[in-house]
């Protein structure tokens, strides 16, 4: 019965993750805490209602030091010394900046959001992580953040989004390198292009097939995917045209 815990947890593939692994079979998961600066949304109160007493909201505005306290005291609680098992670091900001990259004055706070406070998240869950009996971090990032694909997603004005996904992904790596020897298994994976508030309604995939396919992953992976950077697999995907294909596997740096 393992134990996770989701940032950003409110909406979009965060509150998707924690839907389906609420969803779960007891043996297979006990306890989801989904992190969010606002735990009163509708559609969280509604997620914590139908899976009453598996699913649990933590206050988290990780820019805050004192939150973030806070939050891992109440984590810490609720767990009576079992341990995290799984940390999965969803939470993340996409600006669109039109025009060409000189135009992105959104850098610093981009950076900042999406690599920084995961890298702040991760660092004070550790401790229990540590006693976990997993050892499992996922960073959700994005292939727009690939530096060998860069040439087909040239078209996307989401400047320091791509930026920070790169960085996000030499952390994972540096995260992976310097916990192996604790037995922690650190990677990213890419969930798709999904139909969120984020990805928009034209965007490839229901949220319901990237929570799926990463949870595929989270779930039943082992010590050989620490470090990699993964894309999911969606059949039918394999080879489309256009700039998105999820073959599973790994995606190219």
């Amino acid at each position: 019965m393992a134990t996770y815990l989701i940032t950003g947890a409110s909406r979009g593939l965060g509150l998707e993750l924690a839907a389906q692994l609420a969803a779960s079979p007891s043996s297979e998961v006990s306890l989801v805490f989904t992190t969010s600066r606002d735990i009163s949304a509708r559609s969280l109160i509604g997620l914590i209602k139908k899976f009453s007493g598996r699913v649990v909201p933590v206050q988290l505005d990780p820019s805050d030091p004192e939150s973030l306290r806070a939050a891992v005291a109440l984590v810490d609680d609720h767990l009576q010394g079992r341990g995290l098992d799984v940390l999965i670091n969803n939470s993340g900001v996409q600006p669109i900046t039109p025009g060409k990259i000189e135009m992105a004055d959104d850098l610093t706070e981009v950076l900042h959001t999406n690599v920084t406070l995961t890298h702040l998240v991760t660092r004070a869950f550790l401790p229990l992580l540590r006693q976990g009996s997993r050892k499992v971090i996922t960073n959700i990032s994005s292939t727009l953040g690939s530096i060998s694909l860069s040439p087909q997603f040239s078209r996307s004005p989401a400047h320091a989004y791509k930026i920070s996904k790169a960085a996000m992904n030499m952390m994972t790596v540096q995260y992976a390198l310097q916990y192996a020897d604790e037995e922690f298994t650190v990677f990213a994976v890419s969930p798709g292009w999904l139909r969120t508030d984020m990805g928009g309604q034209y965007a490839d995939l229901p949220v319901e097939t990237g929570a799926e396919q990463v949870l595929k992953y989270v779930k039943n992976g082992g010590k050989e995917l620490n470090g990699r950077f993964l894309n999911i697999h969606v059949p039918g995907w394999e080879n489309a045209p256009g700039p998105n294909q999820y073959p599973g596997g790994d995606a190219p740096w």
